[in-house]
C-alpha cells in the first residue's frame, strides 16, 4: 500500500462538498451546506471542546458539585473529623470495657491466673516488727 503524501491528504481535507437537505414528498431544496472535510473536523472539535467547557462550568459554579465524592464544604469536612475522632474513642471506650468485662469472668469463673508476691521489698524493720 502506497504511503500517503502530505500534499494529498491536505488535498483531501480542502476537498469541497456539497451537503442538501431536500422535502421528500415535493424534492425542493431546504437548506444546502457547502463543507470540506477540514471544515467538518473543526466544527465537531470546537463543539467538543464547548461542551466540555460548558460540563466543567455547570459542576463547578452550581451546588452540583456537592454530589462529586470527596467534594464538600469545609463545615461538613470539619464536622466529619469530629465524628471520626469521637467514633474512633467510642470504639476503644467498647474494648477497654470488653476487656474489664472478660478478666471480671475470669476472675468470678476462677480461671484467671493470680501471681502471688512473694518477694520481700526493702521494708523498713519497724513496720514487720509492728506486726
Amino acid at each position: 500500500m502506497a504511503k500517503l503524501e502530505y500534499n494529498d491528504t491536505l488535498k483531501r481535507l480542502r476537498n469541497s462538498y456539497r451537503l442538501v437537505v431536500m422535502n421528500d414528498d415535493t424534492y425542493e431544496e431546504v437548506v444546502t451546506f457547502k463543507l470540506s472535510r477540514l471544515s467538518v473536523y473543526i466544527g465537531l472539535s470546537a463543539s467538543f471542546v464547548l461542551l466540555i467547557g460548558l460540563t466543567i462550568a455547570l459542576i463547578a459554579f452550581t451546588p452540583l458539585k456537592y454530589y462529586i465524592p470527596g467534594y464538600g464544604t469545609r463545615e461538613s469536612r470539619t464536622a466529619l473529623q469530629v465524628l471520626k475522632i469521637r467514633t474512633d474513642s467510642l470504639e476503644q471506650s467498647i474494648r477497654f470495657k470488653d476487656q474489664y468485662l472478660e478478666s471480671i469472668k475470669k476472675v468470678l469463673n476462677g480461671t484467671a491466673p493470680t501471681q502471688r508476691d512473694t518477694v520481700m521489698m526493702d521494708v523498713p524493720k519497724t513496720a514487720i516488727s509492728n506486726e
